[in-house]
């Protein structure tokens, strides 16, 4: 009678003590494959990981570069991407039709900011196609299309403002800071960019590109590759801008700015006012180039 519980102990304490070597193993293979293969320990180890990947054509460039922008863009927050309240193009709600066209002719924004008195007191969205309906209809109150305005904290995650974009169906939201003021503006474009890049739009077709890169628009001004040279600008617009050290407009303008031109940042050289309408890759693709004197203050929306 007593041989079985005599026995029980002695298979309990082999099975215990089998289980300690093996759990031992299994943590010294798990430290060889960290030792031979160690993992990303940082974003910029892992961003320097996706890199090696694509040199050895294991993703495409195009996909190494958009998981970099998903992985940077967690650092990012409104007031990092938002267009500055200085550089806003707004719409005045007293302002006749006439001046409204003009502004959105002038701009090319599907949406605009409303404000009553001051700037900074928005107090609604204007589609810019809403205003077909006062063409059709002049005694149309403005106020009834306006849209209700989203506002966000400068401190709000890209990440967050993405899924809020998409969930509400809403394409702009204004920025304001810790104090309650407007501090700018941000669209879902504005955060797409920081994980695809600069979305190209109808300044990009090739078909119609001038062989100098130099347009002319309807109101006087012009539209201006930023790989246009300088004596091509010189040549056209009647500019004397130094040709030695620079090859290229987008070059002497980013040099003048002293760093990276952002869409919507203007500086003004030999009397005319360059504006960056689109950039990509760190390059300026298109400058909308008008006489100082003529120049209407404004960036996007």
């Amino acid at each position: 009678m007593s041989e079985p519980h005599s026995g029980r102990p002695a298979r309990s304490h082999v099975a215990r003590g089998a289980d300690k070597p093996s759990a031992d193993r299994r943590t010294l293979f798990e430290r060889v494959v960290e030792f031979i293969s160690p993992g990303p320990d940082s974003t910029d180890e892992l961003i320097a990981t996706l890199a090696d990947a694509e040199q050895r054509e294991l993703i495409a460039p195009e996909s190494r570069v958009m998981l970099e922008g998903v992985l940077r863009m967690a650092d990012l927050s409104a007031g990092d991407v938002m267009v500055a309240a200085p550089r806003m193009d707004l719409l005045d709600i007293d302002a006749p039709y006439d001046t409204l066209l003009h502004a959105v002719i002038a701009t090319g924004h599907s949406r605009f900011p409303v404000y009553e008195g001051r700037r900074d007191n928005v107090i609604g969205i204007l589609m810019a196609k809403d205003l077909l309906k006062l063409q059709r209809s002049p005694d149309l109150n403005l106020r009834t299309l306006l849209r209700p305005a989203v506002f966000v904290p400068e401190s709000k995650n890209l990440n967050e403002l993405l899924r809020d974009f998409r969930s509400n169906r809403n394409h702009l939201a204004m920025v304001i800071d810790e104090f309650g003021n407007t501090a700018g503006l941000i669209t879902i474009e504005d955060v797409l960019e920081e994980i695809v890049g600069e979305i190209e739009d109808e300044f990009d077709s090739d078909a119609t590109a001038a062989e100098n890169g130099i347009y002319t628009l309807a109101d006087g001004s012009h539209r201006v590759a930023g790989d246009t040279g300088i004596g091509a600008v010189n040549q056209i617009l009647g500019t004397t801008l130094p040709v030695d050290e620079f090859d290229t407009i987008g070059g002497l303008i980013a040099h003048q700015l002293g760093h990276v031109p952002r869409r919507g940042e203007t500086a003004e050289a030999d009397g005319l006012r360059f504006q960056v309408m689109l950039t990509r890759g760190g390059a300026v693709r298109w400058f909308r180039v008008a006489r100082q004197d003529a120049a209407a203050p404004g960036a996007r929306a």
